[in-house]
């Protein structure tokens, strides 16, 4: 809620602010780790996110506050550190940069940001950057386009921040509708905002956090991107395909014949890399086919292979994460899930059918923290709605 936000707001600068803005997260039931591939993915906005409560700084500062961490960053618009500082902010800098390259700046801001739900798993890095990239806009008078704001969103995190993500946080907090499925096929650029067809059983989306919070430049996501990417540029090599860059080479460049041509040749985790990818591929188009015609225990039952996929094939998960994933698939009432995120640390997602709600809350908690008694008070559950996506 922006109540929280504004009270700091009001309390810091002694006058409310000139607007706020709302960015949701996001969840991913299928299309895991595949987006840096020019995978296709599905993606979910839910009823929580990020706030911003601001202000114009005439100027040309910015000043940011996030409740969520304790140092205040500062800088100007047209002067941001060309290197990356190491706290929560570079995020923003790095989107400063992005926006400045394509706009002229000239009006700063004073803002206090706020996020609904713990860090980790449901891409509040893309979400405040959002959050920020809408307000800063706004003051501006720039009339961003959406797919404009998600290219900004996605530099600052590849170019500034040195995450090698996709576009898939974005595309998700930008385009997706409540009560309707994202479908994006990075391949080709094509989305599909796809209804919940009338004959479709109920559902909402649990969010179980492990209690443990990730930073994914620090975590092993990207070498699991370049571990992808090296086997598709092996494989083209082996095959005598046209191959360039490194950093322009995709699996989902390479046919899957291919793939299983020469995949013995490969070293083992790249192999389980690329079958994570083409078995992703598969799920997803089932999984889009299932939600058409309605199916949400397949569709259910796909995210959880999905979720098996990321731990055995491409090789993710924590013992927190891991436990909280083995625990869903044995708990009543659950469709299906997975990880969230990178699947280092953060949360997991699920599928749930309402009448439920009580028991997989209750039964997921009490088995996860006899599993780890020491995370009591740092686990939390949260059962959200699906949303509309930003609103510039």
């Amino acid at each position: 809620m922006i109540e929280k936000a504004l009270k700091v707001f009001e309390q810091t600068y002694k006058r409310s602010p000139d607007a706020t803005a709302f960015t949701p997260y996001r969840v991913c039931p299928l299309g895991a780790h595949v987006d840096h591939q020019l995978g296709q993915v599905t993606g979910f906005a839910i009823d929580k996110g990020i706030h911003i409560a601001y202000a114009a700084k005439q100027n040309g500062v910015i000043e940011v506050h996030s409740l969520q961490f304790e140092k205040r960053a500062q800088w100007h618009v047209t002067a941001v550190p060309g290197e990356k500082q190491g706290d929560w902010a570079d995020h923003l800098r790095g989107a400063t940069i992005a926006l400045g390259e394509r706009f002229p700046l000239r009006v700063g801001l004073s803002a206090v940001i706020d996020g609904e739900l713990p860090i980790g798993g449901l891409s509040s890095s893309a979400a405040v950057i959002i959050t920020f990239l809408s307000a800063l806009c706004k003051l501006n008078r720039i009339a961003i386009t959406e797919r404009e704001l998600i290219d900004c969103a996605l530099e600052a995190e590849n170019k500034y921040v040195g995450v090698s993500c996709g576009r898939l946080d974005q595309t998700c907090e930008v385009y997706c509708r409540r009560d309707h499925l994202l479908h994006m096929d990075f391949s080709t650029d094509k989305l599909e905002i796809l209804p919940k067809p009338e004959n479709m059983k109920p559902f909402k989306i649990a969010i179980f956090f492990s209690g443990l919070e990730r930073s994914l430049a620090g975590s092993k996501f990207n070498m699991r991107v370049d571990e992808c990417r090296s086997a598709a540029y092996a494989l083209k090599a082996y095959a005598g395909m046209d191959y360039g860059k490194f950093a322009e080479t995709y699996m989902r460049d390479v046919p899957y014949d291919v793939f299983l041509k020469y995949a013995d040749k490969l070293p083992e985790p790249w192999r389980l890399r690329a079958e994570h990818f083409y078995g992703e591929l598969e799920r997803v188009s089932a999984g889009v086919e299932a939600w058409k015609r309605g199916d949400i225990e397949a569709f259910g039952k796909l995210s959880t292979e999905s979720g098996y996929s990321s731990i055995y094939k491409w090789q993710t998960g924590s013992p927190e994460l891991k436990t909280l994933y083995e625990i869903m698939t044995k708990t009543d009432g659950i469709y299906g899930g997975r990880f969230s995120g990178a699947g280092f640390k953060g949360c997991c997602m699920a599928l749930i059918d309402p009448t439920f709600e009580e028991s997989i809350l209750e039964n997921v908690g009490r088995e996860y923290l006899k599993a780890f008694p020491t995370l009591k008070g740092k686990y939390s559950a949260h059962i959200c709605e699906s949303a509309d996506g930003v609103k510039l």
